[in-house]
């Protein structure tokens, strides 16, 4: 089978080579991959940024839908034609997360699902919305799953609460999109007026240009009446951090989940003292999470944003596309 494999770390240097067909053991089962998504961690870790001590070779990429083609012996949970997608940490079907499980994660610790068939336990897939493209479904188990945790699991979020989400990649976007269903009110920060006013379509009740405006978290408060939002969900890190805080609410939460602006800084711990402020770090989440947002995405026949979708032997082009910035929602590819 075609696979993918980081065989020395860059995109360039990302190989397209051969593996024998794989087998199947004690409840596991193989499957036929029609589509995957790429998230921002996929290009730290085929540029090296992620892991420079990762094991290599290895095949990356986390996020994918196919259909189940063989079951092993023991298999119960899914059955020969199930369209299913893998679930991001193998071992993470509910209850806290442990060092243990962050071992399984794919296309990192283990081997992900960029190639023709992937090898999974079947504790470690879930059937996805009918409704959705392989495309679509391919987005959810990194960023929908983390944006959801954010909200419903690690959060409490319910209606009239307020919610910002920074920029316009995969986790801000389906944020924006459960926080709608959820009847909360949205705040949307970016650096492109025109992708302010695609937010705005989509249903942001307020946009923050935050080139215009550096200092934005004093401008969210202005926004809520100098109250502060009750949840950020903050994809940028230590570059952001700071205007988070100033714009959450007295006991409100900030969810931490990126680091697109850097993964280390200068925190204003006492502004987290002194506003009672929670944060939380979010890891994506299990599959017990995966499986109840699915219930919500099939409820309100809610549709992932995808912005393109690449053939399989363009996935350098792909990867190039993200790391521009220059994408709205999800990359996705085509196998």
């Amino acid at each position: 089978m075609k696979v993918y494999e980081i065989q020395q770390f860059g995109i360039d240097a990302l190989t397209l080579t051969e593996r024998p067909d794989p087998q199947l053991s004690y409840g596991q089962v193989l499957v036929k991959m029609r589509a995957a998504s790429l998230n921002y961690r996929d290009l730290l870790v085929v540029k090296g940024l992620y892991d420079p001590k990762l094991p290599l070779p290895r095949i990356p990429f986390s996020d994918g839908v196919g259909a189940v083609v063989a079951v092993g012996e023991g298999v119960t949970r899914v059955k020969v034609g199930d369209r299913v997608a893998g679930i991001f940490f193998q071992k993470w079907i509910g209850g806290e997360l442990t060092p243990e499980i962050t071992q399984s994660a794919l296309g990192g610790a283990i081997d992900g699902i960029l190639a023709e068939y992937a090898v999974l336990h079947e504790d470690g897939v879930v059937r996805v919305p009918e409704h959705l493209t392989d495309e679509e479904a391919a987005t959810l188990p990194c960023a929908a799953v983390t944006a959801w945790n954010a909200l419903f699991h690690a959060g409490n979020l319910k209606a009239g609460d307020t919610v910002l989400v920074q920029g316009t990649g995969g986790v801000s976007i389906f944020a924006l999109q459960f926080s709608k269903i959820a009847g909360a009110r949205v705040i949307a920060t970016s650096s492109s007026d025109e992708k302010l006013e695609r937010v705005r379509k989509m249903g942001a009740a307020e946009t923050i240009n935050y080139q215009q405006i550096p200092e934005w978290g004093n401008r969210v408060r202005e926004l809520t009446d100098g109250k502060g939002v009750d949840y950020v969900v903050e994809v940028g890190g230590a570059g952001t951090l700071s205007e988070s805080l100033r714009a959450v609410r007295h006991g409100g939460q900030i969810s931490l989940i990126g680091v697109l602006s850097g993964g280390k800084g200068e925190v204003a711990t006492a502004a987290i003292l002194m506003k009672n402020v929670r944060v939380q770090g979010i890891y994506v989440g299990s599959r017990e999470m995966f499986a109840a947002m699915n219930s919500a995405i099939a409820l309100h026949k809610l549709r992932p944003v995808v912005d393109r979708v690449y053939p399989f032997h363009e996935v350098p082009e792909a990867l190039k596309y993200m790391e521009s910035g220059s994408h709205f929602g999800k990359i996705c590819i085509r196998f």
